[in-house]
């Protein structure tokens, strides 16, 4: 056997996620409780993570839903997810029209493919509209100066300066037309690291973080300029990390419609470890 193989199948798992406020909660525990020794972990933004375990480099990571359908051998950790019921916040489309059916260039925050994806599922399933789309850095200023509208996601979609623009939740569309909760992100891993990650207990890290939602809040209102307040619904509110019947539904719903408007080549069932 390898030596450089040997010395990864005996060091802590390798894990990916983003220091995202919505990832926050996920990953508290591992960076400040109890969890501290259990695991490695690499700042990365949402796309990166799933890039990360694409390549194999890592064997978990909280990745965009929508690339377990476009990458093999995946498992999903059950019960947990980043997502919301009703208005998310932090995944937002920033628009110079009222109208959307009046937009026609969309640039897309390259962070999150999940997002992304949602955008144009919103366009052609509900609006009967294709706008042009232009994967571009999260600079809201340079997005919108050649485009009609912007998607921005995670902290940089709670902190732009909004006025003179008109500001489209992505949750709440979703929920708008399909009655349904939206996941965004999931805790996944490659199948030759499933007995690695057997040992992280996902889903009891994610209620130690919640329960030190205060503490998160109070970090996070220094570096986002957000009050405690607003933080704290945030987490507790419009965040969920839990995911329930409705949320599943709305998760199958997105993989349905992403397979229809040829966002993914199929829908792959959900594996759940």
């Amino acid at each position: 056997m390898r030596q450089d193989l040997i010395q990864h199948q005996q060091s802590k798992p390798l894990v990916a996620a983003s220091h995202y406020l919505n990832s926050a909660p996920l990953i508290w525990s591992f960076l400040h409780g109890p969890r501290q020794q259990e695991i490695e972990l690499i700042d990365a933004v949402p796309s990166r993570c799933g890039q990360l375990l694409a390549l194999g480099e890592v064997d978990a990571a909280l990745v965009p839903v929508i690339e377990f359908q476009r990458i093999p051998d995946l498992t999903v950790v059950p019960d947990v997810c980043v997502g919301s019921r009703e208005k998310v916040l932090s995944v937002v489309l920033a628009s110079k029209k009222e109208d959307l059916r009046d937009v026609q260039t969309v640039a897309l925050d390259e962070s999150s493919r999940t997002s992304a994806a949602l955008v144009k599922i919103i366009f052609r399933e509900f609006l009967d509209a294709e706008p042009r789309w232009t994967p571009s850095q999260p600079d809201l200023q340079q997005m919108l100066a050649k485009n009609d509208a912007a998607l921005i996601i995670g902290d940089p979609g709670m902190t732009f300066e909004r006025q003179g623009l008109f500001v489209f939740d992505m949750a709440s569309l979703w929920r708008e037309y399909t009655g349904l909760g939206f996941v965004f992100a999931m805790w996944m891993m490659g199948e030759n690291s499933v007995e690695r990650c057997r040992r992280i207990d996902f889903r009891t890290v994610g209620e130690e973080g919640l329960a030190c939602a205060e503490e998160i809040a109070a970090v996070y209102e220094k570096q986002l300029g957000l009050s405690f307040t607003e933080l704290l619904d945030y987490l507790r509110v419009n965040i969920t990390y839990r995911m329930d019947a409705e949320m599943r539904s709305g998760l199958e719903l997105y993989y349905k419609l992403a397979a229809k408007h040829g966002l993914i080549e199929k829908v792959k069932q959900l594996e759940f470890r």
